[in-house]
């Protein structure tokens, strides 16, 4: 009895914070969020008692609401200003968005006065299809004066109000069409090329690979990065890839001796005591402990050892005002690195991750070229990194 008790005081509560938090809503002139918190407590048991407070805070929401809206349509419409139409259209779906909210929970009772509770529900069908059409048609006549212009974030927002005229209106006149032009007229084209300022010969592989855009998926709506110009198209912008310097150290082998011990198991032998005498277990058996000898590696090292390093910086031109927009400096360095070993002695005295050494044996030295190619690919992963966090439009 305590436990169905303290389970009805805990529903009052929360019932009552339910109704508070309405009033504050419908107080606030939050008139929307009163209504959604209101139909949410009407859910079920909308006829008991303790829902009464819901009904009428909804049906003076519901009114308040309606009321607020109607004024600004008369407002706006009264303004004539073309970009309120959106605005007029969105209030219409949301005056007939708000009684379909309520309807499913109709008739709802006033107990005390006997009566179910008001709400004057209107037919906006006209207005939405009224609306929405002055909407598309400013939509359409707009996007089409942006695109006259050669200003590519004004296109941008045309290409924008476009999808948005698709989604609202599917199949309004030739919108498919002025979204492709959108599209194109709106897209930055940047020429990506390269410059050499060492007195090194850049591997040809090396420029594919920096400027093959396809492969860095740096593409996106509105920029596109072309190593080869193409015919008819203006370029917006460059990026030039300048290698300032290239530095190749020698060859070089680099020998080393060391010696290394180790305490090895070796078989069993007698424990002695102090005297040099046997010592015995209970039994009278001589006690036998592990044999341990040193065993030593004269280890010969060879490390072979070449490097590179380049120096480059990355500039962002402006093509229309031939001006310079950034620069970002890049650099990047490979290291060809082979250990081989040979022994004498016993290789078990070497620590145990040296042993593959021992397996080892000298390698070719990659040449210049390749030591350039390979230092381009870390160069390429850096030259990605600057273009995605350095946009040509921020």
């Amino acid at each position: 009895m305590k436990k169905i008790t303290l389970l009805l005081s805990l529903f009052i509560i929360v019932a009552s914070c339910g109704v508070k938090r309405t009033q504050s809503m419908l107080s606030d002139g939050d008139y929307d969020g009163a209504i959604n918190r209101a139909v949410e407590g009407l859910r079920t048991n909308k006829n008991a008692k303790g829902k009464q407070n819901y009904v009428y805070l909804l049906e003076e929401a519901f009114a308040k609401a309606k009321e607020r809206d109607l004024s600004a349509i008369a407002m706006m419409t009264k303004d004539a200003n073309p970009a309120k139409l959106e605005l007029i259209y969105n209030t219409y779906l949301q005056l007939n968005t708000r009684q379909e909210r309520i309807r499913p929970l109709l008739p709802l009772q006033l107990i005390k006065e006997g009566r179910n509770a008001y709400f004057p529900f209107d037919n906006y069908s006209d207005q939405l299809i009224n609306s929405k059409n002055d909407l598309s048609k400013y939509l359409y006549n707009n996007s089409k004066a942006l695109l006259l212009t050669k200003d590519k974030l004004s296109i941008r927002r045309a290409y924008d109000d476009l999808a948005y005229l698709e989604n609202l209106n599917p199949g309004y006149k030739d919108v498919h069409k002025l979204m492709d032009e959108a599209l194109s007229k709106g897209t930055d084209y940047v020429s990506v090329f390269t410059k050499n300022e060492t007195n090194m010969v850049i591997p040809a592989r090396l420029q594919n690979d920096l400027l093959d855009f396809s492969t860095m998926g740096l593409n996106d709506k509105w920029t596109v990065y072309h190593s080869n110009k193409q015919k008819g198209i203006a370029y917006d912008y460059g990026l030039i890839v300048n290698f300032r310097q290239i530095s190749i150290s020698p060859e070089q082998v680099k020998e080393k001796e060391f010696i290394k011990e180790k305490q090895v198991k070796d078989g069993t032998k007698t424990l002695l005591d102090a005297n040099g005498n046997a010592v015995k277990d209970s039994l009278g058996h001589p006690i036998k402990v592990d044999n341990f000898k040193t065993i030593r590696v004269n280890i010969y090292e060879f490390r072979q050892f070449k490097a590179c390093q380049i120096s480059a910086k990355v500039d962002y031109i402006d093509f229309k005002t031939n001006q310079l927009i950034d620069t970002f400096p890049i650099s990047s360095e490979f290291v060809f690195e082979n250990i081989y070993a040979n022994y004498q002695g016993d290789k078990r005295a070497s620590d145990d991750n040296y042993l593959t050494y021992f397996d080892k044996r000298a390698v070719p030295f990659p040449s210049n070229e390749q030591m350039v190619y390979d230092t381009g690919e870390d160069l390429k992963a850096k030259l990605k990194d600057i273009i995605t966090r350095n946009r040509f439009r921020r």
